[in-house]
């Protein structure tokens, strides 16, 4: 699996509202449908993809499928972050002193 994979899952705003559910809580599709204007086949899709980017697990219970955020699929995403971890708190010291000689 690929960062390219996951950021282009993400892409998607219906796709990130949808995560965002998901990741205060387990739940079916008809719940996370509520609120949304989207139709059952167009929910099935996005869930695929976000399983596909392993974003999302599904686990049935009973007659239900329900799903819940995948930890394990945003370890690609934070080890890719953590590449330029060391880039920002030095280029946020340079902006600190910019934002000084631009003040006096």
């Amino acid at each position: 699996m690929a960062e390219n994979d996951i950021f282009r899952a993400l892409a998607d705003p219906t796709r990130r509202a949808i995560f965002e559910k998901l990741a205060a809580g387990s739940m079916n599709a008809s719940a996370l449908r509520k609120g949304m204007e989207i139709s059952q086949p167009a929910m099935s899709q996005h869930l695929s993809i976000l399983r596909d980017a392993k974003l999302v697990r599904q686990e049935r219970q009973g007659r239900f499928v329900n799903y819940e955020v995948d930890p394990e699929g945003l370890t690609l995403i934070v080890h890719w972050l953590a590449k330029y971890h060391t880039f920002w708190p030095s280029r946020i010291a340079d902006l600190k002193v910019l934002l000084k000689e631009i003040d006096q």
